[in-house]
């Protein structure tokens, strides 16, 4: 009834404690995106451009510009630069302006001074900021895309406004409120 007319060749292979290779190689899991991380004793000095996400967990001085990725500055990380990116969020210290094509928010851990611009923006409780919020979405395409071009500086010199329409008193008046406090 049980009776075996062939020998299975599958059950009847010895049993081998060596490893067995394959010509093919399993396929690897497809990475979305690199994330670079500059770590807690990191500091840099300078511009900073690239094409992968970026985490700081360091400190940073001069200019971050990664216009189609994701920023977090982390708890432990300290900039003292104008950050332009898809995507900034903050958990550590800033000092400068967050440009941002599409989000920036602000962990209950964060600290910013220096103004945002970009089309959504998210503070939670606890979070500190000192500066101005512009959420117009044609205004923070251009601010990623002017500081791409050009080095931002945060002061425009008196030739420069020369092609611009003068300021009103108003915003000569915030102006003046936001760098004496």
């Amino acid at each position: 009834m049980f009776k075996r007319s062939e020998p299975d060749p599958l059950r009847q292979q010895p049993e081998s404690h060596e490893p067995s290779f394959s010509a093919e190689r399993p396929a690897a899991p497809t990475r979305i995106k690199d994330t670079a991380t500059i770590g807690p004793s990191i500091r840099i000095r300078g511009d900073l451009a690239g094409d992968e996400d970026l985490l700081i967990q360091g400190q940073v001085e001069g200019t971050i510009t990664l216009e189609q990725n994701l920023v977090t500055i982390g708890k432990e990380g300290k900039v003292n630069a104008t950050v332009n990116a898809r995507v900034i969020i903050v958990e550590g210290q800033v000092d400068g302006d967050l440009n941002a094509e599409e989000q920036v928010t602000l962990k209950k851990s964060a600290g910013v001074r220096g103004n945002i611009v970009s089309p959504r923006v998210s503070l939670e409780d606890g979070a500190r900021f000192k500066g101005s919020i512009d959420m117009d979405g044609e205004v923070a395409k251009k601010s990623v895309s002017t500081a791409k071009n050009s080095k931002v500086t945060g002061i425009k010199s008196p030739s420069a406004s020369s092609d611009e329409p003068s300021k009103s008193a108003r915003e000569k008046s915030d102006e003046k409120q936001l760098f004496t406090s």
